[in-house]
């Protein structure tokens, strides 16, 4: 019978043992011993009542049911790390306040005003990236966070802030570097060194290079990752342009990819929230922008 309670530090000690396939290495990652280990997970498999682990002599392997909830538990450690940053948040009041941003963004304009208009405020900047650019917000990491489309806004409030066009990194020496602009079907053979979820246009131009088998995902997390490898002739990254002039190299350069839409930058916070600091960031960036326009 299983347990209406789910352990989470023995949900975590079953992580480790799940990735590493080996009770000796999880436990060093764990920092416990082995002996301690294995009874833990002993103890969690009865309190499921079921087997998670076949261990012989050949190994550890997952079972049907381990595989299942190793599936599961990165959700169910992600929710409860979730709650303990919420309630840090709480705890600590308006006292501190963190703005999250992407790389190419410059938010120190906006910090400087916000900060001389609330000096009893400690203000903290986050770096983020396209993977976790929302995330921040839902944990409690950031109050809130500049995003760049595509983006899943579920649980959020957003406001528009701005266009801009997106530009494609090719090496120096690449024949088409000195182009005035280029369409999507002219990178349809070249390797995406990012998400393709995160160009939804390169899935109608990259169908053909997939069906052959020649497409590899195989994406770079950071904006300085994708260049390096841009940079020896590995792949393409596409970027917006404040991106791509914010992180300009000898080795790397930039042409306009005439038919891509231009990507919007937006302000976003959790809906519902109800907090006076982020309110009038929020008005502040707002008429900032307003203005400029």
């Amino acid at each position: 019978m299983v347990s209406s309670d789910l352990d989470l530090r023995k949900l975590r000690y079953f992580v480790a043992v799940a990735d590493e396939l080996n009770f000796g290495r999880a436990a060093e990652v764990l920092m416990i011993a082995q002996p301690v280990l294995s009874r833990q997970i002993r103890a969690f498999e009865e309190e499921l009542g079921v087997q998670l682990f076949v261990r012989d002599t050949r190994g550890t392997e997952l079972t049907d049911h381990g595989r299942l909830l190793r599936q599961e538990a990165e959700g169910l450690l992600a929710a409860a790390a979730a709650v303990r940053r919420r309630l840090s948040v709480a705890a600590r009041g308006e006292a501190f306040f963190t703005v999250a941003f992407m790389p190419g963004l410059v938010v120190t304009d906006a910090v400087k005003e916000f900060q001389r208009a609330h000096p009893e405020v400690t203000l903290h900047v986050r770096r983020t990236g396209w993977d976790d650019q929302v995330q921040v917000l839902h944990d409690g990491r950031a109050d809130v966070s500049y995003l760049r489309r595509p983006f899943d806004a579920a649980g959020l409030s957003t406001a528009l802030l701005f266009e801009e066009p997106r530009v494609v990194m090719l090496p120096a020496d690449h024949p088409s570097a000195d182009a005035d602009g280029l369409v999507m079907k002219d990178l349809a053979e070249a390797h995406l060194l990012q998400d393709p979820a995160a160009v939804p246009e390169w899935a109608e131009v990259a169908a053909e290079m997939r069906r052959r088998g020649g497409w590899v995902r195989s994406p770079s997390r950071t904006v300085e990752e994708k260049l390096e490898l841009v940079a020896v002739g590995q792949g393409i990254a596409i970027l917006p342009l404040s991106t791509a002039r914010f992180y300009r190299r000898p080795d790397v350069r930039f042409v306009p990819v005439t038919d891509l839409p231009p990507t919007e930058v937006h302000l976003g916070w959790e809906r519902g929230r109800r907090s006076r600091l982020v309110t009038a960031f929020g008005a502040m960036v707002r008429d900032a922008t307003r203005s400029v326009s």
